[in-house]
């Protein structure tokens, strides 16, 4: 089985070819190993024989991968992980040397505050995976789709989380109701649990996916069902109608409060949701498949981090998204 595989091909020159394929730089890499120039350079060329490629070609002032350089470094990134999570009982995971593509499903009501975040710290510290954040919506296949490994963690705000996986909480707050500032409901501070549901709704949740919603899943709960007059695939199209209509938005209060400051013109009010709907929860879910690994537990240890410190920030009196800095960016 292993018997075409070249017999120069060792450790330290993958290790040496991955880093010289992600610096992109022979003096980079040289400082980082503790090796001479010439030493990097030798592997370099050690490496472009082996592989039948260039790797990396002149592109200008700077060194830049062919096609065949992107797929190698891909490769080395997969092996020199596998071999180090085989080698320490995978009780050591070296995030830069990873190459994995990480899905992540979260609700785009918590999206616009923890997306940024989570992407910024995974970025600066495992520069070469690659990226996909998508809203679970109402996809019925979605524990299969963690059970086969196409999905990595899950961000949701369900009324319980599924029993059949691994949870943890990351966070809670309470529930309001937008409405234009001229509705009827506006007048007061609350919304009585019969006239809400008395009044019509707009939801990013079909009303045939009730059981992915945490406020119809609640209503549920309590054997009662709203009238979703209105449900919508994008949260960006609620101001507007709900700014020209007589529809009401149930959410996060946090998520309420930034949509109505980040959308003055029409006219939006926020005001408190009946209080039989108690507090919405946020959940981390995970398959028992990767509950052990190494890596999944970096994962799961960023986003458990970035909910915390957006938990802290509900007290704060304004709350905004967390957005990095120019200075914070990873050069």
């Amino acid at each position: 089985m292993f018997a075409n595989i070249n017999p120069s091909i060792d450790v330290r020159l993958l290790r040496t070819t991955y880093l010289l394929l992600t610096e992109r730089n022979v003096s980079r890499v040289a400082v980082l190993l503790g090796h001479s120039q010439p030493t990097v350079s030798a592997c370099l060329k050690k490496a472009r024989e082996i592989f039948a490629d260039p790797l990396l070609v002149r592109a200008g002032q700077r060194l830049v991968l062919t096609e065949r350089g992107e797929e190698i470094k891909t490769l080395i990134g997969s092996v020199l992980l596998g071999l180090s999570d085989a080698l320490n009982g995978q009780d050591h995971f070296d995030p830069r040397l990873s190459s994995q593509n990480i899905r992540i499903a979260v609700l785009n009501c918590f999206g616009v505050f923890l997306v940024p975040e989570i992407a910024k710290r995974i970025r600066h510290n495992a520069p070469n995976v690659t990226l996909d954040f998508f809203p679970p919506g109402d996809n019925p296949d979605l524990l299969e789709e963690l059970g086969a490994g196409r999905v990595d963690v899950v961000i949701g705000n369900w009324p319980a989380p599924q029993q059949s996986l691994k949870s943890t909480a990351l966070f809670q707050c309470d529930i309001a109701c937008i409405t234009h500032s001229d509705h009827p409901l506006a007048a007061g501070d609350a919304i009585s649990l019969d006239a809400y549901l008395a009044a019509s709704h707009i939801s990013p949740t079909a009303s045939s996916s009730a059981g992915f919603s945490p406020i119809d899943g609640r209503l549920a709960q309590l054997g009662l069902k709203r009238n979703i007059a209105m449900s919508v695939p994008e949260y960006a199209m609620i101001p507007p109608i709900v700014g020209g209509t007589d529809l009401i938005f149930t959410t996060a209060r946090a998520y309420a409060e930034h949509m109505v400051a980040n959308t003055p013109d029409q006219h939006l009010q926020v005001i408190d949701a009946p209080s039989e709907f108690d507090r919405m929860h946020l959940y981390l879910l995970w398959h028992e498949r990767n509950h052990t690994s190494i890596a999944h537990k970096w994962l799961r240890r960023i986003i458990r981090d970035v909910a915390k410190e957006f938990e802290f920030s509900l007290h704060e009196p304004t709350l905004s998204p967390v957005r990095p800095s120019l200075n914070q960016l990873p050069i």
